[in-house]
Protein backbone atom coordinates (compact mmCIF):
# COMPACT_ATOMS: atom_id res chain seq x y z
CA UNK A 1 0.00 0.00 0.00
CA UNK A 2 2.99 2.26 0.98
CA UNK A 3 4.45 2.49 -2.74
CA UNK A 4 0.23 2.36 -4.34
CA UNK A 5 -0.16 5.62 -2.26
CA UNK A 6 2.77 6.98 -3.11
CA UNK A 7 3.12 6.59 -6.82
CA UNK A 8 -0.34 8.85 -6.71
CA UNK A 9 1.09 11.40 -4.90
CA UNK A 10 3.93 11.89 -7.27
CA UNK A 11 1.80 12.04 -10.20
CA UNK A 12 -0.40 14.85 -9.09
CA UNK A 13 2.37 16.53 -7.79
CA UNK A 14 4.74 16.06 -10.50
CA UNK A 15 5.64 19.27 -11.41
CA UNK A 16 4.00 21.84 -9.50
CA UNK A 17 7.06 23.73 -7.52
CA UNK A 18 7.52 27.30 -8.74
CA UNK A 19 9.90 30.10 -7.37
CA UNK A 20 9.50 31.68 -3.96
CA UNK A 21 9.20 35.09 -4.02
CA UNK A 22 9.87 37.32 -0.77
CA UNK A 23 7.11 38.00 1.11
CA UNK A 24 4.53 35.34 0.03
CA UNK A 25 3.95 33.19 3.25
CA UNK A 26 4.50 29.18 3.47
CA UNK A 27 1.93 26.93 4.44
CA UNK A 28 2.54 23.13 5.54
CA UNK A 29 0.85 20.47 3.35
CA UNK A 30 2.24 17.84 5.99
CA UNK A 31 3.96 15.58 3.47
CA UNK A 32 5.90 12.77 4.85
CA UNK A 33 8.67 12.15 1.81
CA UNK A 34 10.36 8.46 0.57
CA UNK A 35 12.81 8.34 -1.51
CA UNK A 36 11.94 8.51 -5.70
CA UNK A 37 8.71 10.10 -5.27
CA UNK A 38 9.42 13.89 -6.45
CA UNK A 39 11.95 14.72 -9.29
CA UNK A 40 13.27 18.00 -8.86
CA UNK A 41 11.88 17.11 -5.23
CA UNK A 42 11.41 20.47 -2.98
CA UNK A 43 8.01 21.45 -0.97
CA UNK A 44 7.68 22.74 2.50
CA UNK A 45 7.56 20.71 5.30
CA UNK A 46 6.15 21.23 8.86
CA UNK A 47 6.21 20.99 12.68
CA UNK A 48 7.55 17.38 13.74
CA UNK A 49 7.00 15.45 10.58
CA UNK A 50 10.43 15.11 10.20
CA UNK A 51 11.04 15.40 14.12
CA UNK A 52 13.43 18.71 14.73
CA UNK A 53 13.32 19.95 11.21
CA UNK A 54 10.80 22.61 11.48
CA UNK A 55 9.82 24.14 8.05
CA UNK A 56 12.78 22.57 5.66
CA UNK A 57 12.71 22.18 2.66
CA UNK A 58 13.48 18.74 1.55
CA UNK A 59 15.99 18.24 -0.81
CA UNK A 60 16.92 15.34 -3.10
CA UNK A 61 18.93 12.59 -1.35
CA UNK A 62 22.57 13.65 -2.13
CA UNK A 63 23.90 16.58 0.39
CA UNK A 64 23.70 19.95 -1.21
CA UNK A 65 24.62 23.57 -0.35
CA UNK A 66 22.55 26.46 -1.31
CA UNK A 67 23.46 29.64 0.91
CA UNK A 68 23.83 27.49 4.08
CA UNK A 69 24.16 24.86 5.68
CA UNK A 70 22.21 21.46 4.84
CA UNK A 71 21.90 18.74 7.39
CA UNK A 72 19.70 15.27 8.21
CA UNK A 73 16.54 14.73 9.63
CA UNK A 74 16.86 12.56 12.49
CA UNK A 75 13.03 10.50 11.49
CA UNK A 76 14.21 10.15 7.76
CA UNK A 77 18.21 9.45 7.81
CA UNK A 78 18.29 9.36 4.22
CA UNK A 79 17.03 12.75 3.24
CA UNK A 80 19.03 15.91 3.13
CA UNK A 81 17.35 19.04 4.66
CA UNK A 82 17.84 22.72 4.12
CA UNK A 83 16.84 25.41 6.65
CA UNK A 84 14.08 27.30 5.12
CA UNK A 85 16.07 30.56 6.43
CA UNK A 86 18.78 29.72 4.18
CA UNK A 87 16.96 28.33 1.11
CA UNK A 88 15.32 31.65 -0.12
CA UNK A 89 15.08 31.26 -4.01
CA UNK A 90 14.93 27.24 -4.06
CA UNK A 91 12.09 25.96 -5.84
CA UNK A 92 9.40 25.95 -3.29
CA UNK A 93 5.59 26.07 -2.68
CA UNK A 94 4.07 28.91 -3.19
CA UNK A 95 1.19 30.10 -0.15
CA UNK A 96 -2.13 29.14 -3.08
CA UNK A 97 -0.21 25.92 -4.48
CA UNK A 98 0.18 24.77 -0.64
CA UNK A 99 -3.40 25.19 0.40
CA UNK A 100 -4.46 23.57 -3.34
CA UNK A 101 -2.29 20.68 -2.38
CA UNK A 102 -3.24 20.10 1.18
CA UNK A 103 -6.84 19.65 -0.45
CA UNK A 104 -5.51 17.50 -2.97
CA UNK A 105 -3.21 15.08 -0.22
CA UNK A 106 -6.95 14.89 1.90
CA UNK A 107 -8.31 13.22 -0.47
CA UNK A 108 -5.43 11.07 -2.17
CA UNK A 109 -5.42 8.19 0.38
CA UNK A 110 -8.76 7.46 0.03
CA UNK A 111 -8.87 7.52 -3.49
CA UNK A 112 -5.87 5.60 -3.59
CA UNK A 113 -6.78 2.95 -1.36
CA UNK A 114 -10.04 2.78 -2.71
CA UNK A 115 -8.32 1.89 -6.19
CA UNK A 116 -6.22 -0.84 -4.45
CA UNK A 117 -8.78 -2.33 -2.86
CA UNK A 118 -10.86 -2.79 -6.31
CA UNK A 119 -7.89 -4.51 -8.18
CA UNK A 120 -9.26 -8.28 -8.88
CA UNK A 121 -7.33 -10.50 -6.28
CA UNK A 122 -5.55 -13.45 -7.75
CA UNK A 123 -7.42 -16.62 -8.81
CA UNK A 124 -7.27 -19.71 -6.57
CA UNK A 125 -6.92 -21.95 -9.71
CA UNK A 126 -3.30 -20.33 -10.71
CA UNK A 127 -0.44 -21.80 -10.23
CA UNK A 128 1.28 -25.49 -10.66
CA UNK A 129 0.09 -28.93 -10.03
CA UNK A 130 1.04 -32.52 -10.27
CA UNK A 131 -1.22 -35.60 -10.99
CA UNK A 132 -2.49 -37.57 -8.64
CA UNK A 133 -2.83 -40.80 -10.30
CA UNK A 134 -3.93 -42.86 -6.68
CA UNK A 135 -7.02 -40.76 -6.62
CA UNK A 136 -7.54 -40.44 -10.35
CA UNK A 137 -9.88 -42.67 -12.75
CA UNK A 138 -10.19 -42.61 -15.54
CA UNK A 139 -12.35 -45.21 -17.28
CA UNK A 140 -11.93 -46.56 -20.47
CA UNK A 141 -13.92 -48.72 -22.84
CA UNK A 142 -13.04 -50.55 -26.03
CA UNK A 143 -15.07 -53.39 -28.56
CA UNK A 144 -13.49 -55.83 -30.44
CA UNK A 145 -16.14 -57.54 -32.68
CA UNK A 146 -15.18 -61.04 -34.86
CA UNK A 147 -16.23 -60.77 -38.74
CA UNK A 148 -15.03 -64.14 -39.25
CA UNK A 149 -12.00 -65.06 -41.40
CA UNK A 150 -9.89 -63.29 -38.55
CA UNK A 151 -11.00 -59.50 -39.39
CA UNK A 152 -12.32 -57.64 -36.56
CA UNK A 153 -13.99 -54.41 -35.80
CA UNK A 154 -12.12 -52.60 -33.24
CA UNK A 155 -13.99 -49.21 -31.50
CA UNK A 156 -12.13 -47.49 -29.19
CA UNK A 157 -14.46 -44.67 -28.86
CA UNK A 158 -13.87 -42.54 -31.91
CA UNK A 159 -15.68 -44.84 -34.42
CA UNK A 160 -15.75 -48.33 -35.90
CA UNK A 161 -12.52 -49.31 -37.86
CA UNK A 162 -12.35 -52.93 -39.52
CA UNK A 163 -9.30 -54.56 -40.62
CA UNK A 164 -7.43 -58.07 -40.53
CA UNK A 165 -5.58 -59.08 -37.92
CA UNK A 166 -2.17 -59.84 -40.07
CA UNK A 167 0.30 -57.20 -38.89
CA UNK A 168 -0.09 -55.30 -42.17
CA UNK A 169 -0.83 -51.29 -42.10
CA UNK A 170 -4.57 -51.02 -42.67
CA UNK A 171 -6.83 -47.59 -43.52
CA UNK A 172 -7.87 -46.45 -39.97
CA UNK A 173 -9.81 -43.41 -38.96
CA UNK A 174 -8.93 -39.78 -39.21
CA UNK A 175 -6.19 -40.46 -42.44
CA UNK A 176 -4.19 -43.36 -39.49
CA UNK A 177 -2.86 -46.55 -40.72
CA UNK A 178 -4.43 -49.40 -38.51
CA UNK A 179 -2.36 -52.63 -37.40
CA UNK A 180 -3.21 -56.31 -35.47
CA UNK A 181 -1.55 -59.23 -34.96
CA UNK A 182 -1.32 -61.78 -32.67
CA UNK A 183 2.24 -62.68 -31.14
CA UNK A 184 0.76 -65.68 -29.04
CA UNK A 185 -1.94 -67.21 -28.29
CA UNK A 186 -3.10 -65.00 -25.38
CA UNK A 187 -0.88 -61.88 -26.24
CA UNK A 188 -1.54 -59.33 -29.48
CA UNK A 189 -0.11 -55.65 -30.32
CA UNK A 190 -1.81 -53.25 -31.54
CA UNK A 191 -0.28 -50.10 -33.46
CA UNK A 192 -1.63 -46.93 -34.94
CA UNK A 193 0.87 -44.80 -37.93
CA UNK A 194 0.03 -41.70 -39.16
CA UNK A 195 2.20 -40.08 -42.17
CA UNK A 196 5.24 -42.27 -41.53
CA UNK A 197 5.37 -42.38 -38.00
CA UNK A 198 4.00 -44.58 -35.03
CA UNK A 199 1.96 -42.86 -32.91
CA UNK A 200 0.82 -45.93 -30.31
CA UNK A 201 1.61 -49.63 -29.60
CA UNK A 202 -0.30 -51.26 -27.20
CA UNK A 203 0.52 -55.02 -25.93
CA UNK A 204 -2.43 -56.82 -24.85
CA UNK A 205 -2.71 -60.01 -22.53
CA UNK A 206 -5.36 -61.93 -22.01
CA UNK A 207 -5.86 -63.68 -18.95
CA UNK A 208 -5.85 -67.69 -18.46
CA UNK A 209 -9.87 -67.57 -18.16
CA UNK A 210 -10.47 -65.17 -20.62
CA UNK A 211 -12.31 -62.38 -17.81
CA UNK A 212 -9.60 -59.60 -18.11
CA UNK A 213 -7.26 -58.07 -20.51
CA UNK A 214 -4.39 -56.12 -19.32
CA UNK A 215 -3.43 -53.19 -21.77
CA UNK A 216 0.18 -51.72 -21.98
CA UNK A 217 -0.57 -48.79 -23.48
CA UNK A 218 2.67 -46.50 -24.88
CA UNK A 219 1.91 -43.45 -27.06
CA UNK A 220 4.64 -41.88 -28.76
CA UNK A 221 4.65 -37.83 -28.61
CA UNK A 222 5.73 -35.52 -31.63
CA UNK A 223 8.65 -34.10 -28.95
CA UNK A 224 10.04 -37.54 -28.61
CA UNK A 225 8.34 -38.39 -25.04
CA UNK A 226 6.59 -41.42 -24.28
CA UNK A 227 3.48 -41.38 -22.77
CA UNK A 228 2.94 -45.04 -20.52
CA UNK A 229 -0.52 -46.27 -19.00
CA UNK A 230 -1.62 -49.68 -18.30
CA UNK A 231 -5.26 -50.57 -18.58
CA UNK A 232 -7.29 -53.51 -16.99
CA UNK A 233 -10.33 -54.34 -18.37
CA UNK A 234 -12.62 -56.68 -17.36
CA UNK A 235 -14.80 -58.01 -19.87
CA UNK A 236 -18.95 -57.36 -20.56
CA UNK A 237 -21.29 -59.23 -22.37
CA UNK A 238 -20.59 -62.62 -24.33
CA UNK A 239 -17.36 -62.90 -26.45
CA UNK A 240 -14.47 -65.25 -26.81
CA UNK A 241 -11.04 -64.78 -26.84
CA UNK A 242 -10.08 -61.08 -27.51
CA UNK A 243 -13.53 -60.32 -29.02
CA UNK A 244 -16.13 -58.73 -26.12
CA UNK A 245 -17.10 -55.29 -24.57
CA UNK A 246 -14.18 -54.32 -22.70
CA UNK A 247 -14.79 -52.19 -19.43
CA UNK A 248 -11.43 -50.96 -17.60
CA UNK A 249 -11.56 -51.61 -13.76
CA UNK A 250 -7.94 -50.08 -13.20
CA UNK A 251 -5.79 -47.22 -14.81
CA UNK A 252 -2.09 -46.75 -14.19
CA UNK A 253 -0.41 -43.91 -15.32
CA UNK A 254 3.32 -44.13 -15.18
CA UNK A 255 4.51 -41.26 -17.09
CA UNK A 256 4.36 -37.87 -14.51
CA UNK A 257 1.67 -35.57 -15.51
CA UNK A 258 2.04 -31.83 -14.25
CA UNK A 259 -0.41 -28.93 -15.25
CA UNK A 260 0.62 -25.09 -15.44
CA UNK A 261 -2.93 -22.88 -14.54
CA UNK A 262 -2.10 -19.30 -15.69
CA UNK A 263 -4.09 -15.96 -15.60
CA UNK A 264 -5.00 -15.31 -18.76
CA UNK A 265 -6.29 -11.53 -20.27
CA UNK A 266 -7.62 -10.49 -17.45
CA UNK A 267 -9.63 -12.60 -15.42
CA UNK A 268 -10.00 -15.69 -17.74
CA UNK A 269 -7.51 -18.50 -17.01
CA UNK A 270 -5.14 -20.79 -19.39
CA UNK A 271 -4.50 -24.55 -18.49
CA UNK A 272 -1.69 -25.85 -19.82
CA UNK A 273 -0.10 -29.45 -19.74
CA UNK A 274 3.42 -30.55 -21.63
CA UNK A 275 1.77 -33.01 -24.14
CA UNK A 276 -0.84 -30.30 -25.05
CA UNK A 277 0.26 -28.24 -28.57
CA UNK A 278 -1.13 -25.48 -27.33
CA UNK A 279 -2.84 -24.23 -23.83
CA UNK A 280 -6.62 -24.05 -23.16
CA UNK A 281 -7.73 -20.35 -22.56
CA UNK A 282 -10.93 -19.65 -21.25
CA UNK A 283 -12.76 -16.68 -20.36
CA UNK A 284 -16.09 -16.91 -18.02
CA UNK A 285 -18.03 -14.64 -20.55
CA UNK A 286 -20.17 -18.14 -21.44
CA UNK A 287 -19.65 -17.73 -24.96
CA UNK A 288 -18.49 -19.90 -27.83
CA UNK A 289 -14.54 -19.06 -28.66
CA UNK A 290 -13.35 -20.84 -31.59
CA UNK A 291 -10.30 -23.30 -30.41
CA UNK A 292 -8.52 -23.46 -33.84
CA UNK A 293 -9.21 -19.93 -35.64
CA UNK A 294 -12.64 -21.57 -37.48
CA UNK A 295 -15.40 -19.34 -38.22
CA UNK A 296 -18.23 -19.36 -34.45
CA UNK A 297 -19.99 -22.50 -34.85
CA UNK A 298 -17.68 -24.27 -37.10
CA UNK A 299 -14.60 -26.34 -35.75
CA UNK A 300 -13.68 -27.17 -32.53
CA UNK A 301 -14.97 -24.28 -29.50
CA UNK A 302 -14.72 -23.82 -26.09
CA UNK A 303 -16.93 -21.93 -23.55
CA UNK A 304 -16.56 -20.99 -19.75
CA UNK A 305 -18.48 -20.38 -16.81
CA UNK A 306 -17.70 -19.53 -13.51
CA UNK A 307 -20.12 -21.21 -10.84
CA UNK A 308 -18.37 -19.89 -7.48
CA UNK A 309 -15.00 -19.06 -5.74
CA UNK A 310 -14.38 -22.50 -6.26
CA UNK A 311 -15.57 -24.20 -9.41
CA UNK A 312 -15.89 -23.88 -13.21
CA UNK A 313 -17.63 -25.33 -15.88
CA UNK A 314 -15.45 -25.79 -19.43
CA UNK A 315 -17.49 -26.78 -22.50
CA UNK A 316 -15.97 -28.33 -25.53
CA UNK A 317 -18.41 -28.00 -28.59
CA UNK A 318 -17.85 -29.41 -32.51
CA UNK A 319 -19.60 -27.63 -35.12
CA UNK A 320 -21.91 -27.04 -32.18
CA UNK A 321 -22.50 -29.47 -31.15
CA UNK A 322 -21.62 -30.48 -27.02
CA UNK A 323 -18.74 -33.06 -26.89
CA UNK A 324 -17.80 -32.85 -23.62
CA UNK A 325 -18.06 -30.76 -20.07
CA UNK A 326 -15.03 -30.40 -17.64
CA UNK A 327 -16.43 -29.38 -13.97
CA UNK A 328 -13.28 -27.90 -12.14
CA UNK A 329 -13.19 -27.91 -8.40
CA UNK A 330 -10.88 -26.74 -5.70
CA UNK A 331 -10.70 -28.17 -2.48
CA UNK A 332 -11.37 -25.63 0.52
CA UNK A 333 -7.66 -25.80 1.46
CA UNK A 334 -6.91 -25.00 -1.75
CA UNK A 335 -4.54 -27.89 -2.29
CA UNK A 336 -6.03 -30.23 -4.55
CA UNK A 337 -7.34 -29.42 -7.82
CA UNK A 338 -9.80 -31.77 -9.67
CA UNK A 339 -11.19 -31.83 -13.02
CA UNK A 340 -14.28 -33.83 -13.93
CA UNK A 341 -14.66 -34.41 -17.32
CA UNK A 342 -18.12 -35.99 -18.66
CA UNK A 343 -17.77 -37.55 -22.53
CA UNK A 344 -20.91 -37.64 -24.86
CA UNK A 345 -21.63 -41.18 -25.23
CA UNK A 346 -20.00 -41.91 -22.40
CA UNK A 347 -21.75 -43.07 -18.93
CA UNK A 348 -18.17 -42.78 -16.98
CA UNK A 349 -16.54 -39.77 -16.22
CA UNK A 350 -12.39 -38.93 -16.09
CA UNK A 351 -11.58 -37.68 -12.81
CA UNK A 352 -8.56 -36.20 -12.73
CA UNK A 353 -6.97 -34.87 -8.95
CA UNK A 354 -4.00 -32.79 -9.43
CA UNK A 355 -2.37 -31.57 -6.21
CA UNK A 356 -0.57 -28.01 -5.59
CA UNK A 357 3.08 -28.39 -6.33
Amino acid sequence: MRFGLLGCVHGVLRGVAAPFPEGDTLRAVGVRFWGGIFDSGQTVARGRVFGRCLFSVAQSRKPKKLKGETTKCGEEPDWHLLFLETATGVLTIRAKEARVLKRILAILPAVCLATSMASPAQSPFIGQWNFDSTKSRTPDEMKVQSQGGNKYTFDFGGGAETIVADGTDQPGLQGTLLSAKQEAPDTWIVERKKDGRLMLRATWKLSADGSTLTDYYREFESDGSTLSLDYVYQRTGGGSGFAADWQSIKETRNTPLSMEVKAYEGSGLSFLTPAQHRPENVKFDGKDSPEDGSDAGQGPAISARQVDEHNLVITHKYNGKTTGTEEVGLSADLKTLTITLHFAGRDKPDVMVYQRQ
